[in-house]
């Protein structure tokens, strides 16, 4: 019996260059085995590891740029430079931004969200020039012009960890060039600290904050003018205000959305009264934006599309689990809870609570990143010098207190 070609295999298209769609294609390809052929659509030549981007002002870690082409090319699929502007449904064919258009058996749109800057009078972190002003902020610390900091979370911000990242870390920068007459603020409309992952991990933080001496300022949607931030009736003058963009929906054209631009899913991630077509990631309405939680959805997307095509799995349905390693300067925090719902089994630690120990805690990216930064030191290390052996293989099947396997 003859093989199946390539050209007549089905052809799943993923739209999107990041995080949930990474995960899925490597899904895919777990569970699906060369069943398919596999599609990616992106704008841009490389995957970026953005959470890591928060410790760059301070010399503490950088986003890394892994090449796409590399990575389909280890999964056997095929990249497309362009980005996804409409879905034509009926004739099952995405239109690209270059003009031309793709036909697919099924879709998966995980082409996250757009950034939008909240306040003129801040720093946004994320934003355009936001580098180049956060550096220019610590050398003005270090030198006395400033002496009042804000970090203003918006009422419309899906995910607020990095601002607390930005304002610890900088607070133990000051305190590290003996400087302790600065005073920082944390304000935001979370009745607690960091408080969607319950109560463990918001006491931990809370802990935290108050170590470093920054003033939590709760249950307040801010305003934010030149020189003070408005909070509930209390006027906090200000040197300078940092803050954080929020998401905009995608809105593809040809999909159904929310007054957003967000796309409506159901929990195994197709896209509401939309044959063959999927979502995950930022570009859902779920009002969580993370990318551990990006992952867990782009996987449920890809069991349901393996399954589709006739990979004998049961598909499992999207069940939040928020993850969040809180980056200090020193120990970091590890925080989890069920997202999305009482979380009652909350946890918060200075040990990793999951493994790999990653920013973006994920099924099958995670691993693979890890593999390909150990490779990549491996081919350039001085000559004679020996790797050392990481701590999983150390550890064999054994795992620290709470990591998971």
């Amino acid at each position: 019996m003859s093989q199946p070609t390539s050209s007549s295999l089905p052809h799943v298209v993923i739209a999107g260059g990041g995080v949930a769609a990474l995960e899925a294609l490597i899904a895919l390809r777990e569970l699906a085995g060369d069943r398919l052929r596999i599609s990616l659509l992106a704008p841009e030549p490389d995957f970026v590891y953005r959470p890591m981007s928060v410790a760059e002002p301070f010399c503490l870690g950088h986003a890394a740029h892994h090449p796409l082409t590399d990575i389909v090319r280890d999964f056997g699929a095929e990249l497309v430079y362009a980005g996804l502007i409409e879905v034509d449904a009926g004739r099952r064919t995405a239109v690209l931004s270059d003009g031309s258009s793709l036909a697919y058996d099924s879709l998966l749109v995980a082409v996250g969200a757009r950034s939008q800057v909240v306040y003129r009078h801040a720093i946004t972190f994320g934003a355009d020039g936001a580098p180049d002003a956060l550096a220019g902020l610590l050398a003005d610390l270090e030198q006395g012009y400033l002496r009042r900091l804000a970090f203003v979370v918006p009422s419309t911000t899906a995910w607020s960890l990095p601002l607390y990242e930005l304002a610890i870390m900088t607070a133990r920068d000051v305190w590290g060039m003996g400087i302790d007459d600065v005073q920082l603020t944390l304000v935001s409309p979370e009745t607690r600290p960091l408080d969607i992952f319950g109560a463990e991990p918001s006491a931990m933080v809370g802990d935290l904050l108050a170590e470093e001496g920054i003033e939590f300022v709760g249950s307040v949607n801010a305003d934010v003018e030149r020189g003070a931030v408005l909070a509930a009736g209390r006027r906090i003058d200000v040197d300078r205000t940092i803050t954080l963009p929020v998401p905009v929906g995608p809105s593809i054209a040809g999909l159904p959305e929310d007054g957003g631009g967000f796309i409506p899913v159901d929990a195994h991630c197709r896209v509401k009264d939309v044959d063959g077509v999927y979502a995950a990631g930022d570009a859902t309405t779920f009002p969580i934006k993370q990318g551990g939680l990006a992952a867990q959805q782009a996987v449920a997307a890809a069991e349901a599309i393996a399954a589709r095509h006739g990979a004998n799995i049961d598909p499992q349905p999207f069940r939040p689990m928020l993850r969040g390693m809180l980056l200090t300067a020193g120990q970091n925090r590890w925080l989890r809870g069920p997202a999305g719902r009482t979380p009652a089994a909350s946890q918060a630690a200075t040990h990793a609570l999951w493994w790999p120990p990653t920013k973006i805690a994920s099924q099958y990216l995670a691993p693979y990143l890890m593999g390909r930064d150990e490779a990549q030191l491996l081919r350039t290390r001085p000559p004679g010098a020996k790797p050392v052996e990481r701590d999983l293989e150390l550890l064999g099947t054994h795992r620290p207190p709470g990591v998971d396997a």
